[in-house]
């Protein structure tokens, strides 16, 4: 095939791609959110990598601590009626893999928050109103695409987490990723953590040690359908 007739074959090819993806409606502040599972299950037909993956029944060991299903959290009372966590397929075969690096080191993962329904995002801008922590209705949060994690290491011999510059969601210079005035066992404790993420196609948030965005977060519309209704899609 000749260029000019090859790249014009390129052209029509993207063109109908685009128009083949189902329209995502704008929501009241003009960003466009997946609110209903016939359009998150028309996606995922789409592209399976679309599909949200319970952390928990995917990932053999894996420990939950979700902080948002209790009052022990910015927003100082439950925002999720039930305590489990999801992520993208991607995002789910990474934390997979490392978990299995890090049990040979007698080490593994403790999450604390994965995907994170829009409605939520919009619930801690409205009560902390900052959007260094809290992620701006505006723009929405990559916990919104399902592909941030927030999470810890924890010994799997007892269970007990790895000693970290700070508790998790404290708002306090010492949670950033590169603060430098801690104890040594400290430091490397949450480099450990660092590197193996890095090491699977995520990046920290500057601002936040336990807080990992998945790379490739911007393949991923943002979301707002709550885990029962997750969890009935998969009855």
């Amino acid at each position: 095939m000749k260029k000019p007739l090859f790249f014009l074959f390129l052209w029509f090819v993207s063109v109908a791609a685009a128009w083949a993806q189902p329209s995502i409606p704008k929501n009241r502040y003009g960003v466009p959110v997946v609110a209903t599972t016939a359009l998150y299950q028309e996606l995922v037909a789409q592209d399976p990598a679309q599909e949200l993956v319970e952390l928990a029944a995917y990932i053999p060991g894996l420990v939950l601590d979700i902080k948002y299903a209790t009052a022990d959290n910015l927003a100082g009372e439950p925002v999720y009626t039930l305590a489990t966590a999801y992520a993208r397929k991607p995002v789910a075969d990474a934390l997979k893999k490392i978990q299995e690096e890090l049990k040979p080191l007698g080490l593994g993962l403790k999450i604390y928050d994965g995907y994170r329904p829009y409605q939520v995002t919009v619930q801690f801008y409205e009560k902390v109103r900052d959007s260094v922590f809290v992620a701006s209705p505006r723009s929405g949060s990559r916990h919104n695409r399902g592909c941030a994690i927030d999470l810890t290491l924890i010994r799997l011999k007892d269970g007990k987490e790895l000693n970290m510059p700070t508790a998790y969601d404290a708002f306090t210079p010492k949670a950033h990723s590169t603060y430098a005035r801690l104890p040594k066992k400290v430091k490397q404790n949450r480099d450990l953590l660092k590197q193996a993420m890095l090491r699977h196609g995520f990046q920290v948030y500057p601002d936040e040690w336990w807080h990992f965005d998945f790379k490739e977060w911007r393949n991923y519309p943002l979301m707002d359908i709550r885990f029962e209704d997750l969890k009935a899609l998969e009855e």
